[in-house]
């Protein structure tokens, strides 16, 4: 199993930045996948799910309204739409496939104020 993130950056504070995670080594379309967010000496947390298709999308309450979740089984990549965005979402950001323990790297998001 391989997750690679991309797309982090440094934006000011009300910009936008699209993540994207391309999945490899597992069925991507028949898993649920989720981002998660660390920011520093900060546990890691819970951001956004999407299942297989689509049917059940969720979000931290810290980021509904901002951020979008969406996937494209064709090509085995989850995305992150995220706009308006403030210092608080500050971190590095993961992808993850429920059902496998398996981190990739992460993308650094530095929001600045």
């Amino acid at each position: 199993v391989q997750l690679v993130e991309s797309g982090g950056g440094l934006v000011h504070s009300g910009g936008s930045l699209r993540l994207a995670c391309v999945a490899a080594g597992f069925p991507f379309s028949e898993h649920a996948m989720r981002w998660y967010r660390q920011a520093p000496e900060k546990e890691r947390t819970f951001v956004a799910r999407m299942c297989m298709y689509g049917e059940i999308i969720d979000y931290a309450d810290s980021v509904k309204g901002r951020f979008t979740i969406s996937r494209d089984n064709a090509k085995n990549t989850l995305y992150l739409q995220m706009n308006n965005l403030k210092p608080e979402d500050t971190g590095v950001y993961y992808c993850k496939a429920d059902g496998y323990p398996v981190w990739g790297q992460g993308t650094q998001v530095t929001v600045s104020s």
